[in-house]
């Protein structure tokens, strides 16, 4: 089965990725990017990926395209956090862009996000100012503005930012999208410029609930490099449902019963 949920041929890579740059030419939309990587260095990746399909191996994101919030590695592309001056170019990719490559998606390149991700609306950025799909004179949302418009105009599939406070759900709310911010610790934040580091998540932008699902099972699980990151609970169901007993108000006094 692959990402789209069925046993279906997956669309080429190839074909997707013509598509997404033509989606990107046809947006207008600059401000969306950081670093948008060279058409045809990621055409040559997407054929890659074809040929690995075509030989028989199961990629299930082998069709699919994402962004990456700058402020995740990403290696051989600059990592900026909205902040030139910061710039380093890392020589590995974070855990989560690792595991999205190795499934089969391609990745497009870094997107624009309120500085040091500190902000809930997307315009704090000497890059540019992100703007609403649906209504352009109104902010975004943020900080992870730029993944999200990415995902809402189409031109990537789905999309990584990051979510301490709010920076993932309000511009994927803001959009029309889904925003999935997983329990801290299930994906690691291993190579992410840290905002909180205690409190920091990465999170995942989809049209809809069901690709951002699969997309967390990739991601999701531990790292050697990150203390944080963990398992997901033993308890928890695999259908998602929560936990069953009794709930608690998170306001209760130590010992206190609700």
């Amino acid at each position: 089965m692959n990402a789209n949920g069925s046993d279906q041929p997956t669309l080429k890579s190839v074909d997707r990725v013509l598509a997404a740059y033509a989606t990107d030419t046809a947006a207008k939309r600059p401000e969306v990017w950081i670093a948008l990587r060279d058409e045809g260095e990621v055409l040559a990746e997407a054929a890659a990926i074809d040929a690995r399909v075509a030989a028989g191996e199961d990629l299930p994101f082998a069709g699919m395209t994402f962004a990456v919030k700058d402020n995740i590695d990403a290696a051989g592309l600059p990592t900026t956090a909205a902040c030139p001056a910061y710039s380093y170019i890392p020589d590995v990719d974070s855990p989560a862009v690792a595991r999205l490559k190795e499934a089969g998606a391609i990745l497009l390149g870094k997107t624009n996000l309120d500085q040091f991700a500190t902000g809930l609306v997307g315009t704090r950025s000497p890059y540019g100012a992100v703007r609403d799909v649906r209504r352009p004179d109104h902010v975004s949302g943020g900080s992870s503005s730029g993944s999200a418009v990415a995902v809402a105009l189409g031109i990537a599939d789905l999309a990584l930012g990051t979510d301490t406070a709010g920076s993932g759900r309000v511009p994927a709310a803001f959009q029309g999208i889904v925003g999935v911010k997983p329990t801290r610790g299930l994906v690691p934040t291993t190579g992410v410029v840290p905002a909180c580091r205690s409190l920091d998540c990465v999170s995942i932008f989809a049209p809809d609930l069901a690709l951002a699902e699969l997309a967390l099972a990739v991601i999701a699980g531990p790292d050697a490099s990150d203390p944080l990151s963990r398992l997901t609970p033993a308890d928890v169901p695999s259908d998602g449902r929560a936990p069953r007993g009794r709930p608690r108000s998170a306001c209760a006094a130590p010992g206190r019963r609700w």
